[in-house]
Order: C-alpha cells, then sequence, then structure tokens
C-alpha cells in the first residue's frame, strides 16, 4: 500500500512536468514537497522511495523521456542525503545509471558526472553527503572540511509589499530558532552512526547519551566522527570495512557510559537535516550586497577593514583606470634615503627601534623598510578576476551559456572556503539592480583583489508578484503586466521544467501564505514549505544560465551635463518627452501637423546573424518611441542579441489627405545608436523600473559590458603592443563581456 501510494505520486509528479496539471492549483509545485515530507514522517520509506525512483529513471532512458531524467535525479540524490540508511544495492544502481548519463549531451552529462562523484564518495563513507552539507550550513568548526556556506534572501521593500516582507523575515527566523550548533553536531553524530551501522545503531541510546553530556563533550566526539568519515569519503578509498569498524569503536565508546538495557532496537529512524543558514534582507542601498558579503567573509570583529575598504573604492570608476592606467602605473613619491646601498652601512640590532620586525636580528638586518611596495604582477591579479568570471571562456559567445560549478583556479593562493548563496525575490526589476551590483562588484575586484580569490559566489531567483503592490508597484503595473514583469522567469522555465515547476509556481503562492490568517497550524505548514523549498532550490540548483549584462551610455540635451553611464539586464524602453518649452511648442505643433507624431531618428547598428558576419546598418526614420529586450520570447530563439522593436510613423499620402499609421520595425543586434536629429529630447527606462528613468535624452549607445578585469589586462597588453590589434597572450583566453549567472536545476535543456 505505501509503495502503490509513492509510485502514485512520483507519477503525478511526472505528468505535471508533461503540463498536466493537477485540478486543484494549490497542489501545483508542492508535489515534490509532499513526497519528501512523507519521508521525514516514516524514514523507512527511504529505500521504497528510492528504489521506484531509479525504476522510473530506468523506464525514462529506454523510452528516451528525457525531460524526466534530471527532476527524478534530483529528487533521488535530495532523498538519498536525507535518508537515515540505504543499501549497497541501490546506491550501486544509483551510481550505474549516474554513469550511464555521461555519453549523453550537457546538462545530462554534467550532471551525471557530479552526482556520480558524490556517489562514490557516498559509498565508501555512508553519511559522507549530509555531514558536509550540516558543516558548511551551518559554519560548523571543522579542519578536515572547513568549508561555509550562507543565504542571503534579498527583496526590494519598494516592490514588495509589507505584509510579504514580514512574513519572509519571520519564517526565516522561525527557521533558525530551534537550531544551535550542539543540536546541528548531535545530528551530524547521530546521522553517521545511522548510516554507517544500519539498524544496528542504538539511536534513542545514543540521542540520551549526546543530550546528557556538556557541550565540549559533545563537539569532542563530533570531531572524531568527522575526522573517521572524512579520512576516508576525502581519499576515495574503497575501504568500507575500515569505515565501518572505527564509526562502531565511537559508538561503543560513546555508550559505553549509559546504563545498560534489555530494550529493543527501534529500527532506522530519523534524523532532520537542519535548515541552512538564512539571512533576510531588505535592499535599500546600492553597495549592500557587497557589504554583506565583506561581512561574511570578514566578521563584525574587524569591520574596520570594510570602512577602509569602503572609503578606498566608493568614488572609484573603471573609466579612470583605463584612461589613466599608464599615470597610475607609474605614479611614485619622492623620499630622501640616506641609505647607502651597502650592507655594512645597515644599522645594527641595538640601534633599530623595537617592536615586531626586530625579534630576529638576522631578518632585522636583511629587512628593509620605507621602500615601494611591490605591487602584485598583472599575471597573477588576473588569474584571480579570472577565477571570479563566469563565462567559459573569451571567445564570442553566439548562444546563452550553461556550465556547471567549475573548481576553484588552480592559480588562486587562497582556496575559496566561504560560499553566499545569493537568492533574489521579486521580479525583472530587482534583477536590474542584480545586474547593477554585480556590475560594480567586478570593478571594485578589478581595482583591488578581495572577495574573488576567497568566495565562491552563486545567485538564485524567485519570482514574487505582489499581491497588494505598493504606489511605485502600481505604477509600473500600468504599463506592465504580471508576464511582462518576470520575463527571465519566463525563460528560466522554459529552458528547464523543473523550475517551472518548483520555483514559478512560487510567483503567486508567496504572497497568498503571506496574507493567510494568523492560525497556528496554517502558520506552521507556512514555515516549513517556505523555508524549505528555498533550501531545496540552492542545494540543488547548481547549473548556471548565464545573461548578457548590456551597457548604455546616455547624452543629454544640455552640453554642459556629463553623459550618464549604466547598465540593464532585460529591457530598455525609450518614449517621447511630453515637457517641452513653450518656445519649441507652437514649432512641434506644426511638425506634428506635417510629419506625424514621434521624433526623428537616427538609428546605426550592427545587423546580427546566424553566421556571426558583422553588418553594418543606417536608417532614419520617425518614432513614437522603441523597446529593446535581452531576454528571448521564445524557447528555440537563443542567441545572444537585443531584440528591438521600434514604433516607425509611416506617413500616408491618399485622395481625401494625409494620414498616419503606426508600424512595427524589427531587429536583431548587440550594438546599437539612436539620435534625435530635431534635438527633440525623449526619456529612457531601464529594466522596467520607473526609478531608473533618464529624462531630456537626445542620444544613446549600447553594447554588451564589457567584463572590468578583460578591459583592464588589455589596456596594460596594448601598453607594450602598440601596434597590436588582436587580444595576445592572457587577453585571449579571458571572457570580454559580463554575465550575470543565475543558478537552476538544470540549465538549459537541450
Amino acid at each position: 500500500e505505501v509503495e502503490s501510494d509513492i509510485l502514485r505520486r512520483v507519477r503525478t509528479l511526472l505528468r505535471e512536468l508533461d503540463g498536466h496539471h493537477p485540478a486543484c492549483q494549490c497542489d501545483r509545485g508542492m508535489l515534490r514537497w509532499t513526497l519528501h515530507k512523507k519521508i521525514d514522517q516514516n524514514p523507512s520509506n527511504s529505500s521504497v522511495v528510492v528504489r521506484i525512483l531509479v525504476k522510473e529513471l530506468e523506464r525514462a532512458e529506454r523510452g528516451d523521456f528525457r525531460h524526466y531524467i534530471i527532476p527524478l535525479l534530483h529528487t533521488l540524490m535530495y532523498t538519498l542525503i536525507k535518508a537515515p540508511c540505504i543499501s549497497d544495492e541501490l546506491c550501486d544502481r544509483v551510481y550505474d545509471f549516474c554513469k550511464k548519463l555521461l555519453t549523453l549531451p550537457k546538462p545530462f552529462c554534467t550532471i551525471g558526472l557530479d552526482y556520480a562523484t558524490r556517489l562514490k564518495m557516498e559509498r565508501t563513507a555512508p553519511g559522507t553527503l549530509y555531514q558536509r552539507m550540516v558543516i558548511s550550513e551551518q559554519s560548523l568548526k571543522s579542519d578536515p572540511y572547513p568549508y561555509q556556506e550562507k543565504i542571503f534572501i534579498f527583496a526590494d521593500p519598494e516592490l514588495l509589499s509589507e505584509a510579504i516582507c514580514n512574513a519572509l523575515v519571520t519564517d526565516t527566523e522561525a527557521a533558525q530558532a530551534s537550531q544551535s550548533p550542539r543540536v546541528c553536531m548531535c545530528y551530524v553524530i547521530s546521522h553517521a552512526m545511522q548510516a554507517a551501522l544500519g539498524e544496528g545503531c542504538d539511536l534513542s541510546g545514543l540521542k540520551g547519551r549526546l543530550q546528557d553530556m556538556p557541550t565540549s563533550e559533545v563537539e569532542r566526539w563530533f570531531r572524531q566522527v568527522v575526522v573517521a568519515v572524512e579520512s576516508v569519503g576525502g581519499e576515495g578509498t574503497t575501504d568500507r570495512g575500515q569505515h565501518t569498524a572505527r564509526l562502531q569503536e565511537i559508538h561503543r565508546a560513546l555508550l559505553s557510559s549509559s546504563p545498560a538495557g534489555n530494550a529493543p532496537l527501534q529500527g532506522l529512524q530519523d534524523t532532520p537535516l537542519p535548515n541552512p543558514n538564512i539571512s533576510f534582507h531588505l535592499w535599500t542601498e546600492d553597495d549592500q550586497l557587497w557589504k554583506e558579503l565583506v561581512l561574511f567573509i570578514r566578521p563584525l570583529s574587524q569591520s574596520c577593514e570594510l570602512d577602509c575598504l569602503s572609503q578606498d573604492l566608493d568614488n572609484f570608476e573603471i573609466q579612470d583606470i583605463i584612461s589613466d592606467c599608464d599615470c597610475c602605473e607609474q605614479t611614485r613619491f619622492s623620499v630622501l634615503s640616506t641609505d647607502s646601498g651597502i650592507e655594512r652601512d645597515l644599522p645594527t640590532a641595538a640601534e633599530e627601534p623595537s617592536g615586531p620586525c626586530s625579534a630576529d636580528t638576522e631578518h632585522s638586518r636583511l629587512h628593509r623598510k620605507g621602500g615601494i611596495k611591490k605591487k602584485p604582477s598583472p599575471l597573477e591579479s588576473m588569474a584571480l578576476l579570472q577565477a571570479g568570471c563566469h563565462s567559459p571562456g573569451g571567445k564570442p559567445l553566439v548562444k546563452l551559456q550553461r556550465r556547471s560549478g567549475i573548481p576553484p583556479d588552480a592559480a588562486a593562493p587562497l582556496q575559496r572556503l566561504h560560499t553566499a548563496r545569493i537568492v533574489l525575490l521579486g521580479d525583472d526589476r530587482i534583477l536590474g539592480r542584480l545586474a547593477q551590483a554585480y556590475h560594480s562588484l567586478r570593478k571594485r575586484e578589478t581595482r583591488r583583489v578581495f572577495l574573488t580569490p576567497r568566495l565562491n559566489l552563486q545567485f538564485y531567483y524567485i519570482p514574487v508578484v505582489a499581491g497588494q503592490p505598493n504606489t511605485l508597484a502600481v505604477e509600473d503595473h500600468a504599463a506592465t503586466g504580471h508576464e511582462e514583469l518576470c520575463e527571465v522567469a519566463g525563460y528560466l522555465g522554459r529552458a528547464d521544467p523543473w523550475y517551472e515547476s518548483n520555483i514559478n509556481t512560487l510567483c503567486h503562492v508567496i504572497p497568498k501564505l503571506a496574507t493567510m490568517p494568523p492560525s497556528p497550524s496554517k502558520h506552521l505548514v507556512t514555515d516549513l514549505f517556505i523555508t524549505d523549498v528555498i533550501a531545496y532550490y540552492v542545494r540543488m540548483g547548481i547549473q548556471p544560465v548565464c545573461f548578457q549584462v548590456y551597457a548604455v551610455k546616455i547624452f543629454f540635451n544640455d552640453p554642459a551635463q556629463e553623459p550618464a553611464e549604466d547598465v540593464f539586464l532585460t529591457e530598455l524602453c525609450t518614449q517621447g518627452q511630453d515637457s517641452i518649452s513653450h518656445r519649441e511648442l507652437s514649432v512641434t505643433k506644426k511638425k506634428t501637423t506635417l510629419d506625424g507624431p514621434g521624433i526623428d531618428l537616427t538609428v546605426a547598428y550592427k545587423k546580427v546573424v546566424v553566421s556571426n558576419r558583422e553588418r553594418e546598418v543606417d536608417m532614419s526614420l520617425r518614432s513614437t518611441g522603441l523597446v529593446m529586450k535581452a531576454i528571448p520570447s521564445e524557447e528555440a530563439e537563443d542567441l545572444v542579441c537585443l531584440n528591438v522593436t521600434i514604433t516607425e510613423i509611416v506617413r500616408i499620402n491618399h485622395l481625401s489627405g494625409r494620414s498616419f499609421s503606426a508600424v512595427a520595425n524589427r531587429l536583431k543586434t548587440q550594438n546599437i545608436k539612436i539620435r534625435s536629429t530635431e534635438q527633440r529630447p525623449f526619456t529612457v527606462q531601464l529594466d522596467k523600473d520607473s526609478r531608473r528613468t533618464y529624462r531630456n535624452v537626445i542620444s544613446l549607445e549600447v553594447s554588451p559590458c564589457p567584463e572590468p578585469s578583460y578591459c583592464l589586462q588589455k589596456t596594460r597588453t596594448m601598453k607594450f603592443n602598440l601596434h597590436q590589434t588582436e587580444d595576445v597572450g592572457l587577453v585571449k583566453y579571458m571572457p570580454k563581456s559580463l554575465l550575470l549567472p543565475i543558478n537552476t536545476f538544470a540549465g538549459v535543456m537541450q
């Protein structure tokens, strides 16, 4: 009966992937969650679920239902991590299936290789995946596995209602309330024992013994268990018996001082997987993301470094580096030197001031102070910057690229022990802010490498459309519908069906749960569902989809006003400006009567074709506005380019007089220049956000946003190769344009 119920749930989940949604719309997005909750309620069901999922995976491979494979595999691996104990026979079947995926194209081979590597380690040392996940997510101190992770949820208070923000704050705080480092260490010990010893583990006695221990004793046993598991799993050896014997020894030692009893073993019991470390932030400052990342690496006790970095880099612009690179490299300060350069003229140790450097006499004799601080070589600094660039290579990209987790660059001297998982809640407008913040962060890292060698940065996106939007949201909703505001989520859902099933369904679910009446039972379900779905997404979503960030340079009709530079991710929109001077009003009315509404524009762009051959096109037309969209509207349309729609006004002469009609002129490009020939201003809005509106614009230039580290390194290379036009050396292998990676479960399904 249990097996048939689980099989029915799995088949229902697969039917939803085919577009057959459940009759009750409230069940959408909850099928996977309810399946895993059933395992939590009865841990003995985990082997049944794994066996059914393996059969369905094998059936999907035989029947060529490839769109089932990745959702089933993610569900299976999440079950394996949470399961108290899985038989070797089932682990071997899953491992063999993952190896078969290596013959399939991406993303199947990428995910198959990743999971096969994990399973090989799990077969040797059962419980390794659970242990590593808890240690990193809870930042438990562990020398054998010193990695730390943290989830940062960012929401724009001007885009989401106050009720939604308050509900999310309450949920994240409630998820952390019952968790402490001591509790999590007890979970790791209990799960490792049960995973290795199976039903031979006295879990009830073990939990009682750990509960009575002081925290220092729990930490001591925790360190022993971690060392025992990592010494086998980390080396990748096949000595499973040695691992079991070691944990059996720790198990006996733990229970040796407990009172002996004849109580029978209760079989497999559930060891909860703690919620990850989640912090919720209302995005109110432009550099808030960078500050939170620095504080994650450098705690508050070292916050003075944050202030120094912030003051040093606040006024930094990448254009200053590029234009003034020559003078910056040659800047030196004149200091009067009394050093003859002869070693015997150096002062003796007694004459030198006392301090940390004078402890070692020989070291102090050969150590000169007051000299020029040696800068890292361009090769070293660029190696660090290249490791942080989210692009597979420096060649021109034709399609939206997706990649799995690439290990840290070997040239980086520091190991990336920290992982920051940034979860964005909202619509396309908050992604526009993310593109701005990411571009600013890359510029900071180009000037002074700090986060790149220490931090692994991952981005996630959960679309949320406010049920009761505030004033700003009302203004933007007036001209833009819900689907228009979630174009990125729509594209990710078309590219990855599992993202559509689990994440896009939260678009309206989160506002509904946030406005539920305060009932104790409902409040509990709300906490579990929202937190669990976010945790599942960040744990299993490791395949990024990279979106091109575009740079725009805006010129104003006032010559004294400096041009503005900005970036956008999804859309640029222009419209004619209504507010013009009274002097021009009469001229404008006459012009409108003769030529129709709109503004005369000149458009120069490079046409994008599949063959990747550039073709420059110039044209003049009269238009009332245009829209540049960077997100493809169809799944098959995967070229990295701007889809520009210009509303052209065409004059029609006939016997009854003159009339005008609006025609949509569509083109594809990556580089475009637009100018008002009659100096009439227009407005420019970026990423559908009314806060990012520029007025009195007469010209603009749009192109792919360059990667700041590429610009700097190319400038340095050109200093020594003045007549070299093509990229040489390290620049040849660096990404030229800035890509924003957003993680999904499968990347782009081919």
